[in-house]
């Protein structure tokens, strides 16, 4: 058990690493200039994002139930809960730019000159920032979880 509880947790943070990292990649590529190769490699990070996210929650759940602390110490903790509403609201907020990275790269594979307004970019930007915030408290909530807070 002590070793399924390590490699789930060792999985668990790379994941969780992967998707900060992805996250601060889409902040840095949303900007002025996103020209089509740009669009191309946006859309192909966000796919992954939709995938780590994904195998996150599937090591989040085999470590509920498989790991050294138990079911009870998660689902009784507010802290846990507090983290999975920044994780929810994570995945919630990146919706809107992964709708508008599908939409804009269609439009830029069916027009070369496509350029994507500057409104809409204005409002990808805000909310991979936004996502980029409340991503911060998942660590933090992890950390205080991991001392014992919140059970």
């Amino acid at each position: 058990m002590d070793t399924t509880d390590l490699l789930l947790a060792i999985a668990h943070h790379l994941l969780v690493f992967s998707l900060a990292g992805i996250i601060g990649a889409e902040f840095v590529l949303v900007r002025g200039d996103l020209g089509a190769s740009a669009l191309k490699r946006v859309a192909g990070i966000d796919r992954h994002y939709g995938i780590i996210a994904a195998l996150i929650v599937i090591v989040g759940i085999c470590r509920v139930f498989f790991g050294l602390k138990g079911w009870e110490f998660y689902v009784y903790n507010w802290v846990f809960w507090a983290k999975m509403a920044a994780f929810i609201t994570v995945g919630l907020l990146s919706i809107v730019p992964t709708s508008r990275f599908v939409s804009w790269n269609r439009q830029a594979s069916g027009n070369p000159s496509f350029s994507v307004p500057a409104a809409e970019l204005a409002s990808v930007k805000n909310y991979v920032r936004a996502e980029g915030f409340i991503f911060l408290l998942i660590p933090v909530f992890a950390a205080a979880m991991a001392r014992g807070y919140g059970y």
